[in-house]
């Protein structure tokens, strides 16, 4: 029963998440790479219904085959599939039918597992749990961009108090010896097989930043013509941001010649003194190159998060906030490392050596990503604690911002 639990609790997160979206705001589709929140709830549905009920359960009966097609992302074994910058097209089934939908599964889903299960079973739920987890993060993320672009900036979350204004600490630098480490998940407890297998790498003395960028800095930044200048950017950056014309992070906006920043909570004033969000890698590797740094790789991160503090697994889940804190004065060693924002790393993601992708169509999970994409390390106020660990390889397009991203100095010795 210990599994059912699990399931039926990560499923009961989803829908508190989308409760308090109307039926319109679940079926809207902001950009191609976002997805409806109707979508999430109806695919996360399909990955248990695909793996584990017509797999394992002889009995299982459809509740509707279209849904197959209709929902089905990226798994190309698993069949075709509805084009993924259409899918706020689809605006049936509705809301009702994909509650439904949700239901018929979970029912299917509890009978399997009060019954003993496998020890494939078992891995395939729990990856299901994982899986559904990161698409609540998902949805949240899509939900921002969607309301961002309502002129009346609706709230997510409007009774949630915004970060409280304090003023910003200096930031220091913590010094890491170099020499050969141990880099990938350790440990019997779930993960996923990007995060495999656990090998070492060699790394150069080198030095952190011990907190995130601010707002503050960032506004710096900004009125030293960090966005007029090239000087700074990699050639393919400073072409997207002239492309894009950008001229400041995602989600920033002037009114009456103050910056103010859109949020799960609406539109509030910045709070210079908290760490700067929504930044593309192009503009998190400007900065660095402009503030004479640069970004860490992947793999300084990770060493130097083994001498930082892991949030409690089981604490609970800070998703609606609106924006991830400021660092506190009385923090020493390594600050917000994790779970306030996604920082970005100098590290294209690839697998690690002697990775292999599992059998089937499940196993395009993650392998088929590894190409033109760079890696972010530990989480974000909409990650799922227990998600936020030092060896969690998250990965986005260089160009994408609409992510809760940030960035924190690394430099040479």
């Amino acid at each position: 029963m210990e599994l059912l639990d699990r399931y039926q609790a990560v499923r009961s997160l989803t829908e508190s998440l989308a409760s308090v979206l109307t039926a319109e705001d679940q079926v809207a589709q902001s950009m191609p790479d976002t997805s409806p929140a109707k979508w999430h709830r109806a695919h996360t549905t399909w990955f248990f219904e695909t793996f584990l009920l017509k797999a394992c359960a002889p009995d299982y009966l459809e509740l509707d085959p279209a849904f197959a097609f209709l929902f089905n992302s990226y798994y190309v074994a698993a069949g075709p599939r509805h084009t993924r910058a259409e899918r706020g097209m689809i605006t049936r089934p509705g809301i009702a039918e994909v509650g439904e939908y949700r239901r018929h599964v979970d029912q299917a889903m509890a009978e399997m597992l009060t019954q003993p299960v496998t020890a494939e079973v078992a891995e395939l739920v729990e990856l299901g749990c994982n899986h559904e987890q990161q698409h609540q993060e998902l949805l949240l993320m899509d939900i921002k961009h969607l309301f961002s672009l309502n002129p009346i900036a609706p709230a997510y979350a409007p009774g949630v108090v915004a970060t409280k204004e304090c003023e910003s600490t200096p930031m220091g630098w913590l010094r890491f010896d170099g020499g050969i480490v141990s880099v990938g998940h350790k440990g019997s407890e779930f993960c996923f097989d990007n995060e495999l297998p656990q090998h070492d790498v060699l790394l150069q003395t080198f030095e952190l930043a011990d907190r995130l960028i601010t707002c503050g800095e960032w506004i710096d930044f900004i009125e030293a013509g960090g966005y007029e200048n090239p000087t700074h950017w990699l050639s393919d950056g400073w072409h997207t941001a002239q492309k894009n014309s950008w001229e400041a992070p995602e989600y920033w906006r002037q009114v009456d010649g103050q910056w103010m920043i859109f949020t799960l909570a609406g539109l509030r004033d910045i709070n210079p003194a908290e760490p700067v969000s929504h930044l593309s890698y192009y503009e998190a590797d400007a900065y660095a190159a402009w503030a004479g740094a640069r970004l860490p790789t992947e793999f300084e991160w990770e060493h130097g998060a083994a001498t930082a503090d892991l949030p409690h697994a089981n604490d609970t889940p800070s998703f609606v906030h609106p924006q991830p804190a400021a660092a506190g004065s009385d923090e020493s060693g390594l600050r917000q490392m994790f779970g306030e924002l996604w920082q970005w790393t100098s590290s294209s993601y690839s697998p690690y050596p002697g990775f292999r992708a599992a059998p089937g169509a499940v196993g395009e999970y993650n392998g088929k990503f590894m190409v033109n994409t760079w890696v972010l390390r530990g989480g974000c106020v909409a990650t799922s604690p227990g998600h936020v660990r030092a060896s969690y390889r998250n990965f986005f397009y260089p160009s994408t911002r609409w992510h809760f991203s940030g960035l924190r100095l690394a430099r040479n010795i």
